[in-house]
């Protein structure tokens, strides 16, 4: 099963190893993340999971997405990325 969490980047920082070697590396703010919908080969033709972060104003969403989000009883979401299998 494929894995994965959607955030936004904060920014670039540094560390150092034991060994003195800098290494560049990227900071991530890992929103808590919804499941919006599960799909299946049986309804959908491939196995894939929907999830959604950092909630939209209610103002900034149309209905279909209002629809949408009500299933999984969750606030319309700014972005929803699916990860298959």
């Amino acid at each position: 099963m494929t894995k994965g969490i959607l955030g936004k980047k904060v920014g670039m920082t540094q560390i150092f190893t034991e060994a003195g070697e800098l290494i560049p590396v990227t900071v991530v703010e890992a929103t808590p993340n919804v499941v919006l919908q599960v799909k299946t080969v049986e309804t959908d033709g491939y196995n894939a999971v929907q999830v959604g972060f950092d909630d939209l104003r209610d103002v900034l969403s149309n209905k279909p997405a209002k629809g949408h989000v009500a299933k999984a009883n969750t606030a319309p979401k700014r972005f929803i990325r699916e990860f298959k299998n």
